[in-house]
């Protein structure tokens, strides 16, 4: 058994971290963490238990914890959490399910989670706190930047960039060479065929911009 490693989350993203953590053997999970529901703590979730909210942070290093994935799949909480994690001194594990597929030069930050039958191909960069789904294409060369969300089933052309705490929704294309700005949202199923500027949502074939998002974070 690996070392110690709590995972921040307590849903269902949280069940696929946890499954892939545990498929490759570097950690052992001992329990989870809910910042939304306090009256889960001491409630079994996943095979281990629900600690308690962040004050548990201050407690967990006494009982030989280390390692933390956030398992939050908004990407403004993923983030915030991650931030205060690290601050609290914590080392920021990635989770790469071991029937993903990762090219040997990949980088990928720290924080980040491949699924599996999630390709990512040579000179693709992930960056920290990133998420790319179950059976998600990352194409050569592309950059997945802080927090993004590469859903299921996406397909990404080489040499896509991804912005910061961007979400590429289940099923949407984006064509070779493209930008989705940071904060922004592509609906799922869409055909992305041109740039995608910082903070809107665009969906549809081919991909339109339908709004602002005005509150976006990143």
């Amino acid at each position: 058994m690996g070392e110690k490693i709590v995972i921040w989350g307590a849903s269902s993203h949280a069940l696929v971290v946890a499954d892939a953590v545990r498929l490759r053997g570097d950690y052992e999970v001992v329990g989870f963490l809910d910042g939304v529901s306090p009256e889960r703590a001491g409630s079994e979730f996943c095979g281990a238990r629900v600690l308690g909210g962040e004050e548990q942070l201050d407690l967990l290093p006494a009982r030989g914890v280390k390692h933390l994935i956030v398992a939050i799949g908004t990407s403004s909480a993923r983030m915030r959490s991650a931030e205060l994690a690290r601050a609290k001194g914590f080392q920021l594990a990635t989770a790469v399910h071991p029937r993903a597929t990762v090219a040997a030069d990949v980088r990928v930050g720290a924080g980040s989670v491949v699924l599996a039958g999630a390709v990512a191909n040579p000179g693709s960069r992930l960056g920290e706190n990133v998420i790319i789904e179950t059976c998600a294409s990352v194409e050569h060369e592309c950059e997945i930047a802080d927090g993004a969300l590469v859903s299921a089933g996406v397909r990404l052309g080489g040499q896509v960039r991804v912005g910061p705490s961007a979400t590429v929704e289940l099923g949407a294309t984006i064509a070779r060479r493209l930008r989705v700005g940071a904060g922004s949202v592509v609906g799922a199923g869409s055909v992305v065929l041109r740039d995608i500027p910082d903070g809107v949502l665009a969906y549809g074939v081919p991909a339109r911009i339908v709004r602002e998002i005005r509150d976006y974070h990143y």
